[in-house]
């Protein structure tokens, strides 16, 4: 079932979307050699608190950190632990924040330091990526129009698309109806519609499509060992096309 928001209550996820972007801002500023993820997810919760929100992902469904933290060739649900940034890294770092009951998910994949041509490359695509899915997600719309959006950047870059992970609807929960893949097949989803709150997040990589699940059940890496990028925003569905309700609508001071 998609559950469709009102005006208020995209206001409400509004503002949990900007403590994602100052979250997200404050990993971009921190990422530098030698810092540990474990350090660096610590940093980027005692932030979110201080905003009166929580991090939606500690403890959901046994998670245990505040922000999942993914190095290079990991792609989504990194744990943060003892792994210090490199020169040359790319580093995605996915937040969710619950805020007066209400969740705005978002993730960036950033460089450490000077990174290479190629993984540039990579990254510029994603967020590209993103932009066009974003762009398609207008009014009478449909999912399908999306994915075909996404995957068509990232393939004419010369990119792969995760198949096995997609986008998602998202607001009272962190998951909900529907599904937006970054991909097309068969399914080409609902009509977009007023109201509708969908987080839209390519995930690519550099080598091939294909992804393993790490031993401990969440980390998520290319099975190719390719670099890999993932970026998402949380967006709205309004009568005046998509709103990006993850991207700072005001300045947060710590």
């Amino acid at each position: 079932m998609i559950l469709r928001k009102s005006a208020k209550e995209i206001e409400l996820m509004a503002a949990a979307g900007a403590v994602v972007a100052s979250t997200l801002a404050l990993a971009h500023e921190r990422l530098e050699p030698g810092i540990t993820m474990v350090e660096l997810d610590r940093i980027l919760e005692e932030h979110i608190v201080s905003h009166g929100a929580k991090p939606t992902s500690k403890g959901y469904k046994g998670y245990p950190a505040a922000t999942c933290i993914s190095p290079n060739e990991m792609i989504v649900h990194g744990i943060p632990g003892p792994y210090a940034a490199q020169e040359g890294d790319v580093i995605s770092v996915d937040v969710g924040v619950t805020k007066d009951g209400w969740i705005t998910d978002s993730c960036a994949t950033f460089g450490v330091g000077e990174i290479s041509t190629e993984a540039q490359a990579l990254l510029d695509a994603c967020q590209a990526a993103l932009d066009a899915g974003i762009e398609a997600a207008q009014l009478g719309a449909v999912i399908g129009d999306i994915s075909e959006a996404v995957q068509t950047v990232v393939e004419g870059a010369g990119f792969s698309v995760v198949r096995t992970l997609v986008g998602h609807g998202v607001g009272k929960h962190y998951h909900e109806d529907p599904q937006v893949p970054n991909f097309v097949t068969s399914y080409r989803g609902p009509e977009l519609r007023e109201g509708m709150t969908i987080a839209i997040e390519p995930m690519i990589t550099a080598g091939g499509p294909d992804v393993y699940i790490h031993d401990d059940g969440w980390s998520i890496s290319s099975e190719d060992g390719s670099l890999t990028a993932h970026f998402e925003h949380t967006v709205a569905i309004t009568a005046d096309g998509p709103r990006v309700l993850t991207r700072p609508a005001r300045v947060l001071v710590p």
